[in-house]
């Protein structure tokens, strides 16, 4: 008996990225960008959601299209692997870990927006858990995002993404997101593997 494709569990997950994309898109549209962005004095002063919300505000419309495009081909390359939970998981906890990372490492900066640390963070778990199915082209995707942070921490930003994004592009915060998106990674890995378990174990002829 072949068990069939869980088609919900899909669905919910590609709802959640088409919210997370207009979300950001109504943010920056609506002016609520600098009211959203990581401010470190106003963090400080207890406002400490920024650290969250700072990721899905943008510069200007270059920067929010940009990390749009990046968003849409995480969703073209790894999304298929987790549920709509546990992207919700990685994208609320990979911001997290950007904002607190820039706020305990990166006392120099004072402002923050985008959520290009938190796509590294996504495009990490989901190259993991394609290595299962696709070892070989999720291997290379690896070797390449952790090529081009290796480059950022040494050379700085790619050449180029400044004068796209339209302002400085912190690249620690790439790293953050990519730390956390591999810690994170683990568990939601345990978990399906359970889950694949359980249901074959359900399946199974009685």
């Amino acid at each position: 008996m072949i068990p069939k494709k869980n088609k919900f569990w899909s669905s919910k997950a590609y709802l959640l990225v088409i919210v997370l994309a207009l979300m950001c898109i109504a943010l920056q549209y609506t002016g609520l960008a600098d009211t959203l962005a990581y401010e470190r004095s106003l963090i400080a002063n207890g406002q400490w959601w920024l650290l969250l919300s700072g990721n899905f505000v943008h510069l200007g419309i270059n920067h929010l299209w940009m990390n749009m495009a990046g968003l849409a081909l995480v969703v073209a390359l790894v999304w298929k692997h987790y549920s709509a939970t546990q992207w919700l998981t990685l994208i609320l906890l990979c911001s997290v870990g950007v904002g607190t990372g820039i706020w305990f490492f990166n006392t120099e900066i004072q402002g923050y927006v985008g959520f290009s640390g938190a796509l590294h963070g996504l495009i990490i778990a989901g190259g993991l858990a394609d290595l299962r199915i696709y070892p070989r082209s999720a291997g290379l995707l690896l070797i390449l995002i952790v090529g081009k942070l290796g480059w950022e921490q040494f050379s700085g930003a790619l050449p180029g993404s400044e004068s796209v994004a339209g302002g400085y592009v912190l690249v620690d915060a790439h790293l953050y997101g990519a730390i956390t998106g591999a810690l994170v990674t683990p568990a939601l890995l345990i978990q399906n593997h359970l889950n694949r378990k359980n249901k074959a174990s359900d399946d199974a002829p009685g």
